[in-house]
């Protein structure tokens, strides 16, 4: 989704300080990225300003300006993504330089180490617009979060969406068992369980399983049912910064690395069979998803007996109707003959999840209210 990014993807250093610049060019390596260096503003310079492969101070992606360049770099054209980056916490005029020259923020290593290496590799991947988070999960047992996360994520990826489906959900059976790919090559879950600070997102989305033209991470037949919190931030990150559509099949018990996915969630659909006690497990359910996720919406999966319709099953529940889903007759059997949900296009599923994301990704905020 993201345009081509000036530049080339490769930051500018200017400083003269030995120190500094080794730090930034270890940070650099760290994010896989080639930085240009100068000592001073490239156009002022007079040093490579208009030699092949070479950036200026407005066409470079991100400038990391050294604390003792500020003053020569004050007089240069106000642009964003400029950081001054210094060690010296105590210094009471470095927010002042800051200012002179425009930057964004200050970054005083070695505290801000992580922050600097993500901004970094954000300009190598050329991040753009992040992807559309749409977590799934059941009010209830049984009440089939797993298929219309498939079905979404299918639909996604036929409407032409870079999309990724992440089985959240260890104990759920495998999504790519619903995409009949339990054998295709690819990483898994426990690949990733040891992954800490930043992941590639071009690296995850060719790593993971490509299955009816989306990939997909899912889990392996194996003993392990935890990923700890901060490898599921990671990953999580990682899909969104790729752009297009990111589907996650939550459980039901909101644990620490659940929250870790939920704090990233556009939205979060919670699919609500009709009956009376699914309702009342619901209420359970949505209570700790919204200690975490900003925004929860109800789909009504068949219709309550009694007069409750989808719009009152909402209203108990506190929270926006997203649609219904009627049940749809004959989708076990066609699952279970390796047919995804979603896949016949005139089901009453893929008419909801068409629908979806044409509100969804028809919005100029990414979400409809």
């Amino acid at each position: 989704m993201g345009g081509t990014v000036p530049g080339g993807g490769r930051p500018l250093i200017i400083t003269e300080d030995p120190l500094l610049l080794d730090d930034l060019l270890r940070l650099c390596a760290a994010a896989g990225a080639e930085p240009h260096v100068h000592h001073a503003v490239p156009e002022q310079s007079g040093t490579g300003g208009g030699s092949v492969g070479s950036v200026g101070w407005e066409s470079a992606p991100l400038v990391l300006v050294g604390d003792d360049a500020a003053l020569r770099v004050r007089g240069a054209p106000r642009r964003d993504g400029v950081f001054l980056v210094g060690r010296d916490l105590d210094d009471p005029l470095v927010w002042q330089r800051a200012v002179e020259i425009g930057a964004e923020e200050v970054l005083t290593l070695p505290d801000a180490e992580g922050r600097l290496v993500d901004r970094i590799a954000d300009v190598v991947e050329g991040a753009g617009r992040p992807a559309l988070a749409v977590g799934v999960i059941g009010g209830s047992g049984g009440a089939g979060a797993s298929t219309l996360a498939c079905a979404l994520a299918l639909r996604a990826a036929r409407a032409g969406e870079r999309t990724i489906l992440i089985d959240g959900d260890p104990l759920g059976g495998g999504m790519d068992v619903l995409l009949g790919g339990e054998a295709a090559e690819g990483l898994r879950w426990p690949d990733f369980a040891a992954s800490r600070g930043r992941v590639g997102a071009g690296a995850l989305e060719e790593s993971l399983p490509e299955l009816h033209a989306l990939r997909v991470l899912s889990w392996d037949r194996g003993d392990r049912v935890v990923v700890p919190p901060d490898a599921m931030r990671s990953v999580v990150a990682a899909a969104r910064r790729r752009g297009g559509v990111v589907v996650v099949d939550l459980p039901r018990r909101v644990d620490e690395a659940v929250a870790e996915v939920l704090a990233q969630l556009d939205l979060v659909l919670m699919v609500v069979p009709g009956e009376l006690r699914a309702v009342a497990a619901a209420g359970r359910v949505a209570a700790g998803v919204r200690m975490v996720a900003r925004d929860v919406r109800v789909v009504v999966r068949g219709r309550c007996p009694g007069g409750l319709d989808a719009e009152a099953v909402a209203g108990l529940l506190g929270a926006p109707l997203a649609g219904e889903v009627p049940v749809e007759v004959g989708l076990p059997g066609r699952v279970a003959e390796g047919e995804p949900p979603g896949a016949q296009g005139r089901g009453a599923l893929a008419r909801f999840c068409d629908g979806f994301w044409q509100r969804v990704l028809g919005s100029a905020q990414g979400v409809p209210a």
